[in-house]
Parts: structure tokens; sequence; C-alpha cells
């Protein structure tokens, strides 16, 4: 059957071992899902994996959830528009946020024995808070879910000429099994699988790349020689004014917008990495979990942005836009990754490089699916639904809502070919759902004053806001100098100050309404809030042991590889 899908316009044709490695992985996949079936048989199990993983294994799931498309395909092709700036996503734009996740709040959300975000949003501001934060955030999933399965269907397409409808269904369905079989604890299984291979496959990119290029420094050679005039390889340098780099963009709007506002919304109250997180056997492991993430997270640039700077050197043409590709017949930013592999990877090496795409892609999928069940079982099902059922009763519409959750994504894939960027799309989804929702849970476990109506009004309309300033852009281009503060400013740069003024429109809304309206006694906050709360001590561990000291180690290192690439 599968000559078949094979059209004459494919970049590269598998050789009968690459085709054997890929064959390989999906029944690895399977085979794991089966087997883990038989540990899975309560709701703890199926939605947060028995809560026994070790901090390793929850810290890796937790890096590798977030190791989908938007990393290997979309930040690969965002490294070729706007250079060694799309580094920022990675450091500033994590680091700080899985610290902090892992130190100030991951406390909050093990103590208190939530299964979800919104579980902690209804625990501290009630059932309005949590149903509004559960509509939107699945309603977010499924649409990243279908952003997942686009890209690998589209990297299949362009580089092997598959039909791009029957490797949607095969990943996805692959997915489904997998999930419905194990739950949570098979993807966070499979993840740390996909994991391993994606450096595997990734890595050889970069390693033959800069042995064609001559090191670092010859492939910043050829970058200056390619694209005169402007600066692709510096970080922060060029921040100083809008107009200097080719993001167009401040070294506020990074600061504020994306190490402040985005990065930690998403790493610290999008469920689909906390899930991870919250899988873990013990605090101590939970703290270190987002840490271990971090170390690791520093060193993906040199698997996602780097092959990106390549592509800048080494490819002949210049790349363009999705629109531009599409009317032309040329190659899009979105497709440097794949073109990259085509141009190092024989029998083999390509198999393995392929299979790092499918994992990645899958990850990403079996992240957004597992968390969309236990998201719609426990805080949509069960609190609005069907309040008293068996533990059966729930694990039993998690599995079925798995499956519904995939058709869905399948839908959303389709709609997401309708849209020219993928990026753009993603980006404007995180400033509408987590930006709000971050300032929304911040406050709550920060300021113990925060009522509830305060939390529900602040969360409704900063993501309102969020959505506006969006459309008001869309309506009116020339609406972007006063979004992002510059008319030199490119959609990146609107995503980033978009984000940041709907989480101040949150913050203030939360306060104002929150001074107006009763609080809930302290007696109602113990586990939810610092200042009402009586956190473990960790005195009797010895001090490489504690979470705080690796902290401080991994925040050591990510200043020096800011100062080195600065």
């Amino acid at each position: 059957m599968l000559p078949a899908l094979l059209l004459q316009s494919s970049l590269l044709a598998l050789a009968p071992v690459d085709l054997a490695i890929i064959i390989l992985y999906f029944i690895a996949v399977l085979g794991i899902g089966l087997y883990l079936k038989s540990y899975t048989k309560t709701g703890e199990d199926f939605f947060l994996a028995g809560r026994e993983m070790t901090a390793w294994v929850a810290g890796l799931s937790f890096l590798a959830a977030n190791l989908g498309s938007l990393e290997l395909m979309g930040w690969a092709a965002a490294a070729y528009q706007y250079g060694i700036l799309a580094t920022h996503w990675y450091w500033i734009g994590a680091i700080p946020a899985m610290l902090f996740l892992g130190i100030v709040m991951m406390p909050f959300y093990y103590i208190s024995k939530t299964h979800s975000v919104p579980g902690y949003l209804q625990l501290r501001f009630g059932e309005p808070s949590r149903a509004l934060a559960a509509v939107t955030f699945g309603f977010m999933t499924v649409l990243m879910s279908g952003i997942n399965m686009y890209s690998m269907a589209l990297v299949m397409k362009v580089v092997l000429g598959w039909d791009i409808n029957v490797s949607i269904w095969v990943s996805s369905l692959t997915v489904a099994v997998y999930v419905v079989l194990g739950g949570l604890l098979s993807a966070i299984f499979n993840e740390v699988l996909q994991f391993v291979l994606i450096w595997l496959g990734a890595i050889l990119i970069s390693i033959l790349g800069l042995i064609e290029t001559g090191g670092w420094a010859g492939m910043v050679a050829r970058i200056k020689t390619n694209f005169p005039g402007a600066d692709y390889t510096h970080l922060w340098s060029t921040l100083g004014n809008f107009q200097d780099n080719p993001m167009g963009i401040h070294w506020t709007g990074i600061v504020l917008g994306l190490g402040w506002v985005i990065s930690f919304g998403y790493w610290t109250t999008d469920f689909l990495v906390v899930q991870r997180v919250l899988a873990a056997k013990d605090l101590r492991s939970a703290k270190m979990a987002p840490i271990i993430g971090a170390s690791f997270k520093m060193a993906v640039p040199f698997i996602v942005i780097l092959p990106g700077l390549l592509g800048l050197a080494l490819l002949p043409e210049h790349l363009v836009g999705e629109g531009q590709a599409l009317a032309t017949g040329g190659h899009s930013y979105n497709e440097v990754l794949p073109l990259m592999l085509a141009r190092y990877c024989g029998p083999g090496l390509l198999g393995l490089g392929i299979t790092a795409l499918i994992a990645g892609f899958m990850s990403g999928m079996a992240g957004n699916v597992s968390a969309f069940a236990t998201v719609w079982t426990y805080d949509i099902y069960r609190p609005f639904i069907k309040k008293s059922a068996t533990d059966a009763h729930y694990v039993s519409v998690g599995r079925w809502c798995t499956i519904v959750g995939v058709l869905v994504s399948i839908g959303t894939a389709y709609l997401v070919m309708q849209f020219l960027s993928i990026m753009d799309y993603v980006q404007a989804l995180f400033s509408f759902f987590i930006a709000p929702l971050f300032g929304t849970v911040v406050l709550g476990m920060l300021w113990k004053r925060a009522t509830p109506a305060g939390g529900f009004w602040g969360l409704l309309c900063g993501t309102l806001s969020s959505i506006g300033m969006w459309l008001w852009v869309k309506l009116d281009p020339s609406a972007i100098q006063y979004i992002a503060l510059s008319p030199h400013a490119k959609d990146m740069a609107e995503n980033m100050y978009r984000a940041l003024w709907s989480w101040i429109v949150c913050v203030t809304v939360t306060v104002a309404v929150s001074y107006l309206t009763a609080r809930k006694p302290d007696s109602e906050l113990v586990g939810l809030v610092y200042g009402c709360t009586e956190l473990p001590s960790e005195g009797h561990l010895k001090l490489y042991e504690r979470p705080i000291f690796w902290a401080g180690i991994v925040s050591v290192i990510f200043v020096i590889l800011n100062v080195i690439f600065w």
C-alpha cells in the first residue's frame, strides 16, 4: 500500500531500513500502551499515572510534552525568519518560569491534590472560575492537537510525498489507542521514549551542519554574506531599538511580554505540562521535575534553533512566508527543518530523523489529548453533568473522551490548513487563554485578598480583551503600532505585547473587583495560598538534595548562556 502513497513531489524516498525503523517505532508505542493497560485501573492511575513517577521520569515527560510540532518545525522556521532571537522562547521564555513552578507554585498544586489547574481554581475561586478555565482550556487543547497533526502530515508530504490525509489519520489513531489503553501513564512513558528519539534524530542536523560550515564562526560568516545588513546571530544586543532586529521588537516585549506573561503563563498554568509534574510520587519529586526539565530545556535550541540558523547559512534559495510559497511554488519557512533533513540524512539516518519528527508530533498530540480528557472528565463532566458516580465510570468517560478529543482534533487539523501562518495561530491562542489565566492563578496563590468574584471577572475580562485586540489588528493592520508600540513591529512582537496587556487587564480587574467583594476566611484558604499554608520543611535534607540548590545551579548556567550569546 505504501508505494501508492508516494508522490513525485517528494524530497526523499525511504529505503527499507528507514521504513523498518518507523514501523518499529509504531509497534513500540502501541506495545507500551498495551502493557501499561493493566496498571491503569483507577482514576488516579488513568489521569495522574498513580502519582508514582520519579522526578526524572516526570521531568523528562514534562519537557517532552512540549517537544511537539511547535518546537521542531515551528521554531526552526522562526529561527530562519528571526534568527537567534527565537532562542528567547527557550531561555528567558522558559527557564525562570520552570524554576518558579518548581519552587513556588508546585507545593500548592501538589498539596491541594488537585487533578488539574481548573481544579485548583475551583478550590480557590469557586465553580464559575473553574468552568470558564476548563472550557477555554479544552478549546485550546484540541486546537493545539490539530496543529500537531497537521504539522506532522505536512512534513510527511513535503519530505516523503505521503498523502496528507493518511498521515493525519495514522498518527492520530495511534495516539488514541495508546492513550485510551494506558492513560497518562502510557503518555508519560511514550514521551520519555520520544524525548530520546527526538534528540538522537534532530542532533544529526546540527552536528553535520556545523561541520559543513566550519563551526559557529563559519556559520555566522556565511549568514552575514547571505543576508548583509541584518543581524541574525545576537540575542540581546539588537533589542535596544525596534528597527534594529529582524523581529521588530524592543527588549521590553521580550522581557515582560514573553519572559513574564507568556512564559510564566504557559509553564505554570497550562495543564498540558503541569499534569506531568502532578504525577510525581512525592512533593520533592514534584519540585525537582521542572528543575530537571529546565536543565534539558536550555540545551533544546541546539537541536531546534540551530537547524534554522544553519538554513540561513546553507540553503541556496531564500525561503519565504507560507502565503508567498503557495503562490510561487517555493519553499516556506515551515519547511526549513525537513529541507535540512533531506540535505544530510541517507538510509538509516533518514529513518531515525523521520522517526524523531513523528515522535515529536505524537508527543505533543498525546499531551494535548490526555490533558483534554482529564479536564473534561474532572472539571466539566463530574461537577456539571454527573456529580456522583463510581471511579470506574469516570475512567470510562476519560477513555471515551480521549477518542472524542482525537476526532475533534482531526477536524481542527483540517481547520489549521486554512491558516497561512501556523506560528501566529499558536501564539494568538496563548495570548487569548494562557496569559490571563496566569494572572488569575498567581494572584490566587500569592494574595489571600483575591475573591471568587475577582478571580472570575479578571479571567473573563483578560481573555476578552486579548481576543478584542487581535480582532482590532486584523480589521485595521495599522493598529499594531498601538498594541506593539511600534509601526516596525512584526506579528510575533504583537503577540508578546498583546499577552502583556491582557495580563494587566486581568490583574487590574481582579484587584478592583476583589476590593469591592467579600473574601474567603483564612480557614478556607489553607493549602491554597501563601500566608495561610504551612509548607513542609526541607531542613532534614542535605544541601545538594534540596530543589532550591539545583534551581540555583540552573539559574547560573542560564545567565552564562545569555552572556555568551549576547
